[in-house]
């Protein structure tokens, strides 16, 4: 009899460590500003001090990820935009308690050849030039010479986000050039007296392009985290408090970690003030 109940516990014991030892599982949905290049990184870092955790990431939009979160179909939703009046509504009629994490920014440099006169450009101009209407750059104070656009390909997020905050969301000029990251577009606008385009703020910093300000205000952390410069979004993270999961809160405490923070920099993001 204690030799079949020791046999039995060994066997409870067993399967407790391997109950134990299965890998924990977090679904994160929503952004494409999150989901294209932050996000897997950002995962990839975070799973070398947490192997035990699997990470699934969907990207098919903030307003996707917001419609999983509340039906209980994803443990966090990322999403590049605050919660509009609708989903509001939805959080108060299901009684959820929404929590919000801030985890850093988005946010787009507009540049130029360094020997461009332009040391500013204004909304509108910026609206115009990348929609197509000015043609020429004597249109708005430079040399007499065509404009030549470089912009991100269709699969970027930032493709769909430059539109959204400087283009009220107008198709681009058909003329523009397209690259699959912004160190190609800083190499064109280099190479290219003429040329205008966006990167992220790390690639901002290359030789041979300039950045502009916009509306006289220049991109940094201090405007983009105070609001002040046009071309920013502020990424978020949200879950639902009484389904926020030990893995789920331990992903996030990361990304606003010290070494979160800077993981995200070096992606060409913008960290949080603390």
């Amino acid at each position: 009899m204690k030799r079949g109940m020791l046999a039995l516990g060994c066997v409870l014991a067993l399967a407790g460590g391997a109950a134990a030892a299965e890998p924990k599982k977090v679904s994160i949905k929503g952004s494409n500003t999150f989901g294209e290049e932050l996000g897997p990184a950002l995962i990839a870092e975070f799973r070398k001090s947490h192997p035990d955790v699997e990470i699934a990431l969907e990207s098919r939009g903030s307003g996707s990820g917001f419609a999983a979160l509340f039906a209980g179909e994803c443990d966090i939703a990322s999403s590049s935009r605050s919660v509009n009046a609708d989903e509001r509504r939805l959080v108060a009629k299901r009684k959820l308690d929404l929590r919000n994490y801030t985890i850093g920014y988005y946010g787009v440099a507009v540049i130029v050849h360094a020997d461009s006169p332009l040391k500013g450009l204004t909304a509108r101009q910026v609206r115009s030039l990348f929609t197509g209407r000015t043609k020429n750059w004597k249109e708005i104070g430079g040399p007499d010479a065509p404009v030549n656009l470089y912009i991100r390909d269709p699969e970027s997020g930032t493709h769909l986000g430059f539109r959204e905050l400087a283009m009220a969301d107008k198709p681009y000029d058909k003329d523009a050039k397209m690259f699959d990251h912004y160190a190609a577009i800083a190499r064109a606008v280099a190479a290219d007296p003429a040329g205008v385009g966006y990167v992220d703020m790390a690639v901002a910093k290359q030789d041979g392009i300039r950045v502009v300000s916009i509306n006289k205000i220049r991109p940094s952390v201090e405007t983009i985290n105070d609001g002040t410069y046009p071309y920013a979004r502020q990424l978020h993270l949200y879950t639902i408090r009484s389904r926020e999961s030990k893995a789920a809160k331990a992903f996030i405490d990361y990304i606003r970690s010290r070494a979160g923070q800077r993981k995200l920099t070096e992606l060409g993001y913008v960290r949080r003030f603390e």
